[in-house]
């Protein structure tokens, strides 16, 4: 029996109750730093240390947090289920692979992967103390996060495409659909497959066509296998 293809769009609020701060936390990480401070290449060439200071905190606190059950949840319906589970994440952690996912695209980079600032093309492994200055890719430039900073291109949205226009049912979870380009994706899946979305937040408009469950990730996701 083929089985059903069934694309997961995950955002910030699908890392959320393992502890990872989103943008909108009061108190998180990005509540103390602009975006323009430590998240464009602008703000890389005007103060490299301070950039990769941010970063190195975001890989402690990775370190720090585990997978949740939502995460667990994706893991199992793949290895068990009638679906052909593939995830599209917005999120630059680790925690659906580490909860066993084995087809994760990541949309905006790995925060436990680091580049080449001068040859995108050489990737490395995040040292677990972080980047410092100094740290030096074989050609000899200055490695930087693999993470897209705000203004630089999202070089997997094309297969992330093809991957939603592709899907039999679309599972949005813990994304607000406002950051764009990713938020468009949502627009490209086949007119006759259900968009179930998960998160507890409210819309002011949502497309007709989008099942809403208006829970957390966990809860959100056990309701969604009842359904299916």
């Amino acid at each position: 029996m083929t089985k059903k293809k069934l694309v997961v769009f995950s955002g910030a609020g699908m890392s959320a109750e393992s502890g990872i701060s989103t943008y909108r936390d009061s108190g998180g990480l990005w509540e103390k730093h602009s975006i323009e401070e430590v998240a464009t290449p602008e703000a890389f060439a005007r103060d490299p240390e301070k950039v990769l200071s941010f970063y190195n905190m975001r890989v402690r606190q990775l370190l720090e947090v585990e997978p949740n059950s939502a995460h667990f949840a994706l893991a199992e319906m793949e290895r068990q289920s009638d679906y052909q589970v593939k995830v599209i994440t917005q999120n630059v952690d680790d925690l659906h692979e580490r909860a066993g996912s084995a087809h994760v695209l990541h949309l905006h980079g790995e925060l436990m992967k680091c580049r080449s600032s001068g040859n995108e093309n050489i990737i490395m492994d995040m040292p677990e103390t972080g980047l410092k200055i100094g740290d030096l890719c074989p050609e000899g430039h200055q490695l930087r996060p693999h993470v897209v900073w705000f203004g630089e291109m999202v070089p997997a949205m094309q297969e992330a495409a093809e991957m939603v226009s592709e899907a039999e049912i679309l599972v949005v979870i813990g994304t607000s659909l406002n950051v764009y380009p990713a938020a468009g994706l949502v627009h490209m899946a086949p007119e006759e497959a259900p968009v179930y979305l998960i998160d507890p937040g409210e819309f002011d408009y949502l497309d007709p066509k989008i099942i809403h469950i208006k829970k957390p990730a966990s809860a959100g996701l056990k309701e969604l296998m009842d359904l299916l």
